[in-house]
Formats: structure tokens, sequence, C-alpha cells
């Protein structure tokens, strides 16, 4: 650990940052508090995605593993999400982005083959924690329409766009010379191209046998062993499926008039059977009208009942605006199931993985357009099971989102409590099919809540602890307004232009509980957190009248200067005007010309309100109409239980609420919180503006033009994340997300007014001349200017209830380029000092047990002599951050973050190791650092993205998915361990038994070597102008060939020292094979000499 000065701390700075900008100074006689020990080093940072949650964006296919349980889903934008057991999830990206057509999984293998838009198939090894493609096929000459890889086989069949059937090795990726071309498959039967390819299945009974659907109706049976069609069938209307019966005698196709035709494998002729389930029969026996396509069917067999056939689609015409529909038909009843969102595909899921048993179906996993839903074919009615994936952020747009970790530990538990009695009621009792895949053994353990604001008005809470996702409580806002009866008392806020119950923004107090929403239509609702059912016979409204004369802005130069601060004497300012009532305004007031004035935007219920334990609403504060004029969308809140105080700002000023005594304590206009010196030019109040959008976030599927033109961004760019503490600092920017600022400031570009940007309650020095810490408030505008009030709380909880708190301005404290983000205080020793709050306790409770559990507020911070510094307040804008000493004002630490560009979000959080400021910024696009590759366009990311302590953030990577990242290197390191195991060792179940005469005679399932029909030796090589063979980087050609960069030279040492010691190794056993060959040989040479001296003495001795 290691000391700095504060003064020094532009030498950290401009070693690595040489675009910016630093400078520090420090005033005398701050010389004994300007040492303070510096914890974080760039070390501790490290940025990388660790989860995402939701449900997959524009999803275009899904397969099953009945073995291993896990499911996969494909998604038009090329994203592979697997899903196992609750907590089990696994996202991967195909780098060209193309849809995903098809997939299909190698059953109990750890495997997965995708098929995408772009002619392209890929391996994924699901062996791993993060899986991996290990190879790739790309097609260059005709389009893939479909694939078929049959139960334990390593042949995948691909048909083709011009009827063609090619076979590709899954082992090595590579393809056969095996090749069924579509002219020979059809030869003289039709005189028309067939069309593409739409089927492909073996016969259960016999794997030498093909089953090929084209797209006009014409279906073969193609013999895999003689190279000829078997039989040939043909119907007048198009094929969309083929489904085989468990035996292989019969088969099932839908097709595009509505109709269900069964064919007997030996009887080509004609169907043995046409239904159509939707259609209505005529009486005279004539052919039933025609309906729409069934677009699937599956027929699956019981042992014991009716077989099942499942289909999609097939609905009469007639049926205009009626709902997507999933049938069911058992026996001789059919079930009509009625979906919220279109069908993108089901499967059956089934006892066995063997197509040439009974398959015994229990389940049907439906995947609509935003939904996904699990049928439970055992119970009367089929009932649902209860989803366990947080798949239902999206269930309205997403238009806020906080997150919080290491919140207290009680918050879950009680959260949970009062949320396990929303849930629905109906669901299967048995668990979840879905159950594939171990959790992961991590050992970051803090509690995590993540918060979202949607556009109905709802407000979500969400368990979000060791990287799971988990819905633990909702509340809905809209409760509290009246509904419209009929179109015409719709509300009609003039200053949205739909969901006039949005959520804007929200503050939340995790200690204290206490939740203070911001809505589009101007209003803020107060709620406590209670654990009793209470009935409020009249919710309290204040209505607030925020009128602003001169309020556009012509800045000045900041320079990065600091503003001169300014006190205005007073102990309590009158508000400007306020109307405190106990039940809403129902008059529609008019001024003299005729215009709206004094009317809310919304109604609020004059009825009983029964409240359910949770949270329940305290206060409800609505601006109002002035001569005519619409009130200003809030653009920043803040609450305090501390101090029983609301504070809200917008493009008209500030206002402060006490929520105790449902009063307003302040309400004044921006230019009049500077006092008699106010830096800027005004000019006179601007025309009224127009109306604008309620700034949700818009779903990507709405082609309206409207909703394009909400959804867009004002510009486009890169984005970059910075976190940087006093003395260094780590960019790492992302060219993902598209800019646009948050909602919170999203108004502030169309103005040039001066909007209070940013709020903070805290206990400090706002005073130059003071030397006790009071309660403040802190206020950021949107051009860079940072003023203090003082506030006077009384000292005691019944003092609080009878006397008013005073406010007194004390200027502005700093001034900075660019609008105000997020401000904090430290201590002395560089701490974070996070403001006041009151511990917890039920209003609702009896008055022994909340005396029992009511805490105040901690003691305020130690007093500091007289022109001694004991605080630091940390101030960053859309251009820069400043620390300044308090209470002297001094800035004593300056960086200019950006030039060109400006931050989206920003926020003082705490690391393990000390504290930074983490900033969300858009960069130049001419700057090119790509540490997050992701191809997304969609705006909200910028609009969503937030932090937390800990070095943990998120952001809407779309409308229904968020996606969670960590700047924490320790949090990096320990990821492997956190993340679920998709694949688990399981033996696969024993084939169906053939029985004694079936094996006797010859009956029963055919097997074939299909190595000996489709290998190099007997089918010959492809042509290599087909299809190109791509290494993957789950591979060891992959593996080498992304060894070029900074992180694959590790990887490329790793392989050279394996290389080099397998040389090694077999040089080692060379010398060893030399050395005993050398043993041999002087051996055998000592023995020859001995030999030969007995020779020659022999020779000697005869002569002598």
């Amino acid at each position: 650990m290691k000391k700095f000065n504060i003064r020094k701390v532009l030498d950290g700075l401009t070693a690595v940052s040489s675009s910016s900008s630093s400078s520090a100074a420090l005033q005398p006689g701050n010389r004994e508090n300007d040492v303070i020990q510096e914890t974080l080093q760039s070390e501790h940072f490290q940025l990388c995605k660790t989860v995402r949650h939701g449900f997959p964006y524009q999803p275009s296919a899904m397969a099953f593993d009945p073995v291993q349980k896990i499911l996969a889903i494909g998604t038009q934008n090329g994203a592979l999400r697997l899903f196992g057991r609750a907590g089990v999830e696994c996202y991967c990206q195909h780098e060209s982005g193309s849809a995903v057509i098809q997939l299909q999984f190698l059953v109990n293998e750890g495997a997965l083959v995708t098929a995408l838009a772009d002619d392209s198939l890929h391996l994924w090894n699901l062996r791993q924690k993060i899986p991996a493609i290990l190879h790739s096929l790309k097609f260059s000459r005709e389009r893939i329409t479909f694939c078929h890889l049959p139960f334990q086989s390593k042949w995948l069949y691909i048909g083709t766009e011009r009827g063609n059937i090619h076979i590709v090795n899954v082992e090595s990726f590579s393809l056969s010379g095996y090749v069924i071309m579509w002219n020979k498959a059809i030869e003289l039967s039709s005189k028309t191209h067939p069309g593409p390819v739409v089927h492909i299945s073996d016969n259960p009974m016999d794997e030498g046998k093909l089953l090929i659907g084209f797209e006009c109706g014409f279906v073969v049976l193609w013999d895999l062993k003689s190279k000829k069609a078997d039989y040939r069938y043909s119907y007048d209307e198009a094929i969309h499926s083929v489904a085989w019966h468990h035996e292989g005698k019969l088969f099932v196709c839908s097709h595009s008039d509505g109709t269900l035709t069964t064919w007997n494998v030996r009887s080509p002729a004609k169907p043995a059977q046409i239904i159509t389930p939707h259609g209505k029969q005529p009486k005279d026996g004539k052919k039933p009208e025609p309906c729409k396509p069934i677009l699937k069917v599956e027929y699956k067999t019981a042992r014991a009942g009716e077989p099942f056939m499942i289909l999609s689609g097939g609905l009469s015409y007639d049926t205009v605006g009626r709902r997507a529909c999933l049938t069911v038909m058992h026996g001789k009843s059919t079930a009509v199931l009625e979906m919220d969102y279109p069908i993108v595909d089901f499967l059956a899921l089934c006892e066995t993985p063997y197509p040439n048993d009974y398959q015994e179906p229990y389940a049907v996993v439906v995947l609509l357009e935003k939904d996904l839903v699990v049928i439970d074919l055992a119970q009367p009615g089929y009932p649902s099971f209860e989803n366990p994936y947080p798949l239902t952020i999206h269930e309205s747009p997403v238009t806020c989102c906080e997150y919080f970790a290491d919140c207290p530990a009680e918050l879950i538990p009680a959260l949970y409590s009062v949320g396990s009695r929303q849930k629905r009621q109906g669901y299967s009792k048995k668990k979840w099919p879905i159950s594939g895949g171990n959790w992961g053994q991590g050992a970051q353990s803090y509690p995590e809540i993540i918060i979202t604001g949607h556009a109905d008005g709802s407000v979500k809470f969400w368990d979000a602890s060791a990287l799971m996702l988990q819905v633990l409580y909702k509340l809905k806002t809209a409760k509290v307004f009246e509904k419209a009866r009929n179109k015409e008392e719709k509300p009609s806020t003039d200053i949205v232009d739909e969901d006039p119950f949005a959520i804007q923004s929200l503050a939340w107090c995790p200690e204290s509980r206490l939740l203070c929403v911001a809505g589009v239509s101007a209003h803020v609702i107060v709620y406590r957190f209670s654990k009793q059912e209470i009935t409020t016979e009249e919710v309290q409204l204040l209505e607030v009248r925020m009128q602003c004369e001169l309020n556009e802005v012509d800045s000045p130069d900041v320079g990065g200067d600091q503003a001169s601060a300014v006190t205005t004497p007073g102990a309590s300012s009158s508000p400007q005007s306020s109307v405190p009532q106990t039940h809403p305004s129902t008059s529609s007031n008019n001024s003299s010309d005729g215009l709206r004035d004094n009317v809310p935007c919304l109604r609020v219920r004059n009825t009983p309100l029964k409240q359910s334990p949770g949270y329940q609403v305290e206060l409800v504060i609505q601006l109002v109409w002035v001569s005519g004029e619409p009130p200003q969308q809030i653009t920043s809140l803040a609450v305090n239980s501390a101090y029983g105080l609301v504070a809200f700002g917008n493009g008209n000023g500030l206002a402060v609420v006490d929520y105790l005594q449902k009063t307003l304590l302040l309400n004044m206009g921006t230019a009049e919180l500077y006092g008699s010196s106010d830096p800027h030019q005004r000019q006179p109040r601007s025309p009224r503006k127009a109306r604008q959008p309620s700034g949700g976030l818009c779903d990507g599927n709405d082609g309206s033009a409207g909703s394009e033109d909400r959804c867009k961004s004002p510009t486009s760019g890169n984005c970059y994340l910075l976190y940087f503490s006093f003395s260094y600092f780590i960019y790492a920017r992302d060219n993902s997300f598209s800019r646009s600022r948050s909602s919170s400031v999203a108004s502030i570009d169309k103005e040039s007014r001066e909007v209070i940007s940013s709020l903070h309650f805290c206990d400090c020095l706002s005073r130059k001349c003071e030397v006790t810490a009071v309660a403040s408030l802190w206020l950021g505008t949107s051009v860079g200017t940072m003023l203090a009030i003082s506030l006077s709380v009384p000292s005691t909880p019944e003092l609080r209830l009878q006397q008013s708190v005073g406010i007194s301005f004390c200027g502005s404290v700093v001034r900075l380029k660019g609008g105000i983000m997020r401000m904090a205080l430290m201590d002395s020793t560089g701490s974070l000092q996070p403001p006041a709050y009151e511990c917890w306790y039920d209003l609702n409770a009896p008055e022994e047990e909340k005396e029992r559990t009511r805490r105040r507020r901690p003691a305020s911070p130690p007093s500091t002599q007289e022109n001694q510094d004991s605080h630091y307040a940390v101030v960053c804008s859309e251009k820069q951050a400043k620390v300044v000493a308090m209470p002297s004002q001094n800035c004593v630490f300056e960086h200019n973050i950006t030039e060109n560009s400006f931050v989206l979000r920003a926020d003082v959080v705490v690391m393990p190791a000390g504290i930074c400021i983490a900033c969300f910024c858009t960069v130049n696009p001419c700057l090119q650092c790509n540490y997050c590759a992701e191809a997304q366009t969609w705006n909200g990311s910028s609009r969503t993205f937030c932090f937390s302590n800990l070095g943990q953030a998120l952001y809407l990577t779309s409308p229904t998915e968020i996606q969670r990242l960590t700047y924490s290197q320790e949090t990096c390191d320990n990821l492997q361990e956190m993340l679920g195991e998709l694949f688990t060792p399981v033996e696969t179940p024993e084939a169906p038994n053939r029985g004694f005469f079936k094996g006797l005679f010859g009956g029963g399932a055919q097997s074939l070597d299909r190595e000996d029909l489709f290998g190099e030796l007997a089918a010959g090589k492809a042509s290599r102008s087909l299809a190109q063979h791509i290494p993957g980087p789950g591979s060891m050609e992959g593996m080498k060939g992304a060894a070029s960069g900074v992180v694959g030279e590790l990887a490329r040492a790793r392989i050279a020292l394996d290389e080099r010691g397998q040389k090694l190794g077999e040089l080692e056993e060379r010398t060893a094979a030399m050395m005993a060959s050398a043993d041999s040989f002087s051996k055998h040479a000592h023995d020859d000499w001995k030999s030969a001296s007995l020779e020659v003495s022999k020779e000697n001795i005869i002569s002598i």
C-alpha cells in the first residue's frame, strides 16, 4: 500500500492518457490533510462480460438434448442461448451475426451444430463453461435449408435450396463425396424443379432409408445403399413438415392449406388419410375450406394410450385477430391452446431418445416470439409449468434500471416474502423438465438487487446474487391513479405520446427500504415498505406549481475555473406555489385566457386503496399545468430517510418536499438558487415546446414509424468505460453501443435551458465558515454548476413531526464543463461517506415493535477546526471530474475526461481495495479500441447502463435482455468458478429390446454402417469449391491461428512449450535408445574381442 500526495496526481495521469489534461492545486493551510492512502492500482481492474439474463431477442430456432436436459435457442442476430436448470444459463455469439435457422444436438455428446442464414455450419463444444466453436463449414454454391443428424450418428444430412442433399462428417467437419441430387431423387415423376428441401429424416426402423421432403409437396424415400428412390409420394399442396410413426410404417405431412396427410410407406399412390383439423366440414361431402398453413406437426406414440399429434397453425381464415394456437390431438379429443405471441417453434419432450421406440411424450416446449412456455401433457387440461428463468424482463418495456450490490442481508428475504404472494396459481405440480447442468461454485456471495422501471408504471425487484436473476417483487404504481373507463377518459398528458404511467427515474434507500419513483407525467410517488396489509381511505396528494420566467441560459466559458461561492442568508425559503390536498384535484381550472392552469396530468383515485404487504404509497406529488403549458418532465430525483425529504428538479427549477409532514419546503427556479451573483446570461422564456415521447425503451419489433422515431438516437458513435482513482486511469472502449444520453437528461439536448441534472443528500461542511457538518443538499445543473443548500433538521423524531425543516442557501461550490452527472462525499481519509439514513421500521407495526426497531441515522461526522478541510466533494460531469476540499472549496484534483464526446453515466463506486469514479462514455469514432466486441445498435444500451459497487455493472443489450459485466480483476479471476456447467456425465439410456422373435426372424430396427457409404474410400472426396472448412477458436488449429495477438501470445507459448516438450521427450527417447544401442554394441564388441583373443592364443599354442 503506497501513500501519495494529492498535489502530485498529475504525474500518474499524464503517463497513461496523453489525450486528457489533468491539473491539481492545493491551497496553503491544508498540508496536514492532503496525504491519503491510495490503494487502487491498474491491476485491480479488468473489463469482461459475465452473464446475460432475459428472453433471447428475436428467437428463430430451438433444439433440446433429451439426455442432458439442455435447451438451446438461436436468434436472428446470431446469438445462442443455452438453458439448463434454474440458474444455469449460457450466452454465445456467432461472429457473422447471421440468423440461426436450425440447431442440432449431438445427443449426450456435449456438442451442438448450428446452421446460419449465411450458409455456414458451426460445431460448438459444450463441455466447457464458456462454449467455443470447434469447426465451421461455409457453403459457397448452395443455400442451406434443412439439417438432420440421426441419433448416435456422426453423419449430418444437409438439404439445400437447389434440392440436393450433402453429407458432413461432424467429427472432422468435412464433406462426403456422397451426394443425393434432386434430379435423381424425382427422376421423371415431376416435370418441374421440386423446390428446396424442407425435411430430411431416416426411417426409425431402417437407417438405410432416408425420407426427403421437397417444398412443392413431393416426398421421396431414398435407399442409401442402392442410391435410388424406393417410393415417391406427391400431393398438390406445399409441405411444411413431416413426422414419422415410431414403427416406420407411416408418416404424416403438414401442408400449406391446413391439411394433414397420412401416408403408408408402401402405398405411394394416395394418402391413407387426409384431415383438416380446423376446417369446416361441408355437409355435401365436398373438400373442406382451406385454412392457414400448418407450419409444423409432431407425431408421438404412447405405449399405454392413443398417440399424440401436436401441430402449430392451421386455423381457419375466418378467425381474424385470433391469437396463435398450439393444437394437441390425443385420440378423439382436440385441445386448442392459445398463446400470447406468435409461435416460432415447438418441441415435444419424450422419455426416450430412440426414434424406434414408443416416445411417451410428457411435455411440449413452445418457443414464442417473446416468451417460452412448457406445457404438461400428462395432466388434464394441459397446464403449463412455472418458468424458473427470468424471461419476463420485457413484460412491459424497460424505461429505467438501477443496480445495487452488497445490500443488507435481510432485504432479499423480505422482498421475497411479500413477492411470493403475487405468484399466479394453476401451474403444473411437476418439476421443471429442463433440468440439465450444475451450478457454479463461486465465492461471490454478497446480496445484489436490480430494480427495473417499466412503461406500464410497474417496478420490479430482482435478486441478482451469484450471477443469477430471479424476480422478487413487483410494484404497480398505476394503481394510485384513476383508470380510464373508455377512450374519451384516457389520460392525455400532452407531455408524452403514450405510456403516461412510465417510470422515468427512481431513488431507493436499501437501509430504510424507502422508494421514490418519478413518472413521465411529471409525478413523484413516495413508498414505504410494510409487512402489514392496510387500506388507505384517501391517498395523500401534493400538487406543485413549478414556473420559471427566465429559463434559457447562455453559459459563459468555464475554462476550468471555479465559480465564486455566494451565500444567500435566510433561514427558510417560502415555496412559490403548492396545493396540498388529501384528495385528487378534479376541477379543470382555466386561466383568464382559456388556457389550462393548475391541472395535473393524471387523476389520483379518490376511492379507498387496498395495499398488500410490500411497498405502500405514502405520498403522491404532481406538477400541474401553468398558464397553458404542461409541466416539465423530472430530470433528477433524490430521497433521504434520515431527513424525511424528497428533492426533484427539472427545467423549471428545484422542489424539496417533506414527505413526513406532507408539505412543500422549497420551490424555486434555477436562477433564484444562485442569488444575486448569477454567472449566466439568461434569455426570455422560449415558446411552449412540443410533446415528447415517454422515454420508454421501444421494442424493435414494432414497425410503426412513430416507434422508430422514438427509438432513434441523436447521433451514433462508439462508447467506452473509464474508471479512475486519483493517480491513474484505465480505459476500455466499446463501439457496440449507440450514443444516447440517459433518460433523466434526454431532453437537455433539445433545450438550452438550465436543468437540474443531479441531486445528492449528505452531511458535510457546505459553507466556508462552517466547522460542524450539517445536513445538506447538493444539486448539479446541466451547465456544470454545483450548488449547495444547508438543511436544519430537528434533532428528535418528535420535534421532526412538529417543526419544519429550515433551508438556507450556500451558493455555488464548483463549476465544471458539461452537465453534472454524479456527486459524492469523501472523508479526510479518502473513504466514501454514504448519505445518512434511518434504519427500516414497519410504520404499520404495533408501537412496541416500532419503537424497538426504529433507530435514527448515524451521528454526523466529527467537526473540524477553522481553516481545515475534513471532507472532499467528488463531482463528475459530462466532460470533467473534480475533487473539491470542503469547507475551503478549493479544487484539489481535476481531470478532463473527454473533449470530443461526453459521459453517459457516471458513479462513485466502492471497490474491494478502495473507491473510484466509473464512467460510461462515448468516444470519437476515429478512436479504434474494441475491448467488448458486440454488434448491437439498439439505443437502449446506453440509456440503461448503470454501475454498482464491487466492480459490477449492467445494461440492456436488447429490449428483452440484460447484460451484466464486471470491471473487477478479482471477479474476472473467479468467473470460471462462478459460472455453471452445461455438460454433466450422464449414461445414455439402453436401446429398446428387439424381442426374441424379432431378433430371430430379422424384425426390429435395421442398422447401417454409414462409414462404408459416406467415407472417403467408398464415396470419394467432395468438391473443394462446394464448401470451405474453417477451424474454430476452440480447436487446436484455431488456437494456433488465434495466437497472433497479445492474448494469443500466451496460447502460442503454451503450444510451443508443448511441442518443445514433445520434441524433448522424443529426443530423450532417442538418446536413451542410442545409449542402449551403444551399450549393446560395446558389450558385443568386448565379447568379440575376447573371442578373437582366445582364437589367437589357441593358434599360438598349436604353433608351439
